[in-house]
């Protein structure tokens, strides 16, 4: 066992010693250590949970015969940290996540690993690291939480920050703010609809990484308990078996993964972590990728925030394993995964399921819409690409053409959204905010929730070298690669430039002339870094482009840079 290399032979009496200090004896000793990478704290909704869940994954390890050993890693809550100088850290901390549990299994030998994980960042560092180390796991996500009841409305996260926008505009009251704030969100998981954390949660199923039924079983209910035991038992056995995530991290095991959050209208977000988990397992697999099966891979799934279903609902008509089989005929099967094969994940879609008058997972034949959630656009002003979530967009702005409107920070864009000088049929530009700019690529809900949830809402789009929160609706196209701190052109954009946006012929283009651009680009001037020390220093200065997934350079050869 990759075990022992800590405690075999006289060398080891040091190490077998400290382990004793611990209550180990000779029999757990013997016997595979598996660790838990648990990232429980009091800090987030969707991890305060994972303790309950951490001894449930314990009791299996144990029952299959191995020796759990847990230890935990950090959590950023994205909706605590939006809209303020916090969310500066929350893109940044997937990289930490990923290196704090490398290093855990590196430095102990563990034999497997069980990941314990909500929410945004957390599970796809976990993934990250997984791959990296290419030692067995099973992932156990923690679950969503119930979307919350007002007035016998389904509500969730978004619909607070929304209404927001309504008591500003006279469309709400405070009062009903005020009730619905304490309604939305009912208790421990990562918010209701399909939000970012949620969205990984099915990635990291169809990739099969975790269980069957997993990414859909409700933070407290009994059936998430369940799947934690069995990931115990599952992980002795796939360490016995040496089943390596290099064995499950295929190509097309990413291209499953990337239908299925086309299928669901996932989070945006997702078109930075699959490309960095790829990276981390050695697998080509980007941008490009998502448009190509964009086009080929329908929108079956009406998910919050872009239509009325909520986690709960989609597992009621057969979860992930129902979005597989429904989108069979363009799934490979074969792919391995930790409960056997893909194949063996596809469940029967529940096709009389009907909420609010619609299917909850429709079939290929009537899909909610003919392309998937994710478009990529391209263009003089996102070369390397841009990123939106089509299927949230209105109609009426997936064609857009107006002035633009610059701001060099979300903050200043809330700030004049706040004095009503945003004008409507324009183009909002918000750059610096990428992930060396920014640094740490901030999600924007706080800007899109007031516009969706205002009187602007389709009236004006909104592009960004920055990111959207999983939970951002409108034509919102964020990921603008080159970034402006990077002296890409979005860095150049002036007020007033036309801006033509086409989100079924994948265009992003400023209509500025060559020799004015030109004259701009040599009076532009890198703004100074907004930290001069600690980890956000140090990420804006190893973090690449958003294109590739915002993974910090690993290539640290000699003569490298």
């Amino acid at each position: 066992m990759r075990s022992d290399k800590v405690r075999l032979g006289v060398h080891r009496a040091p190490q077998r010693s400290l382990l004793r200090a611990m209550g180990h004896d000779d029999e757990t000793m013997a016997k595979p250590l598996i660790g838990i990478a648990n990232s429980y704290s009091q800090v987030v909704p969707g991890h305060i949970h994972l303790n309950d869940l951490a001894l449930a994954v314990a009791e299996g390890v144990r029952q299959a015969g191995g020796q759990p050993m847990e230890f935990n890693t950090m959590a950023i809550c994205d909706g605590l940290a939006m809209g303020h100088d916090g969310m500066h850290a929350s893109l940044p901390s997937r990289e930490i996540v990923a290196d704090s549990v490398e290093l855990m299994a590196q430095a102990h030998c563990f034999d497997g690993l069980v990941l314990l994980a909500s929410c945004d960042k957390i599970v796809p560092g976990m993934l990250m690291a997984a791959a990296r180390l290419d030692i067995p796991v099973v992932a156990v996500t923690g679950g969503p939480m119930a979307a919350g009841r007002l007035d016998g409305k389904r509500v969730d996260l978004i619909t607070v920050f929304e209404g927001v926008a309504k008591v500003a505009s006279g469309q709400m009251t405070p009062d009903d703010l005020a009730r619905l704030e304490r309604l939305a969100c009912p208790g421990p998981g990562s918010c209701a609809g399909m939000f970012t954390a949620n969205t990984m949660a099915c990635i990291t199923e169809a990739l099969g990484l975790s269980l069957p039924g997993c990414a859909c079983a409700l933070a407290a209910g009994p059936e998430k308990r369940r799947i934690a035991r069995d990931s115990g038992l599952k992980i002795v056995e796939l360490a016995s078996r040496d089943l390596r995530p290099s064995a499950i991290l295929t190509p097309a095991a990413f291209e499953n993964a990337c239908r299925v959050d086309l299928a669901l209208g996932g989070s945006t977000n997702t078109a930075l972590h699959l490309p960095a988990i790829a990276h981390a397992a050695g697998v080509s697999f980007g941008l490009a990728d998502f448009d190509r099966l964009a086009r080929q891979t329908p929108h079956l799934c009406s998910m919050s925030p872009g239509g009325p279903m909520h986690m709960e609902n989609l597992g009621a008509a057969g979860g992930v394993g129902g979005v597989l089989r429904a989108l069979a005929p363009l799934i490979d099967a074969s792919c391995l995964a930790v409960g056997g094969s893909i194949a063996d994940y596809m469940t029967e879609r529940q096709p009389d399921l009907v909420v609010d008058g619609q299917l909850v997972i429709h079939p290929l034949s009537a899909p909610v819409h003919d392309q998937g959630g994710i478009a990529v656009l391209r263009g003089n002003l996102a070369p390397d690409g841009a990123v939106v979530k089509q299927t949230a967009v209105a109609p009426e702005m997936m064609r857009h053409q107006g002035p633009a409107q610059v701001f060099d920070s979300e903050d200043a864009a809330v700030a004049a959204y706040d004095q009503g000088r945003i004008r409507p049929g324009g183009v909002l530009v918000v750059r610096y905010e990428g992930p060396a700019g920014g640094p740490g690529m901030r999600e924007m809900l706080a800007l899109t929730a007031l516009i969706s949830g205002g009187p602007l809402s389709g009236k004006v789009a909104l592009i960004t070298d920055g990111r959207f929160s999983g939970g951002s609706r409108g034509a919102a196209i964020g990921h603008v690669s080159p970034e402006a701190a990077q002296g890409g052109l979005i860095g150049l954009v002036a007020d007033g430039d036309m801006i033509e946006i086409d989100i079924p012929g994948r265009r992003l283009e400023l209509a500025v002339a060559a020799e004015e651009l030109e004259r701009r680009r040599q009076a532009w001037r890198r703004p100074a870094a907004k930290f001069a020390r600690g980890p956000l220093a140090r990420y804006a200065a190893l973090v690449g482009s958003a294109a590739g997934g915002a993974v910090l350079r690993d290539d640290f050869s000699q003569g490298s840079r």
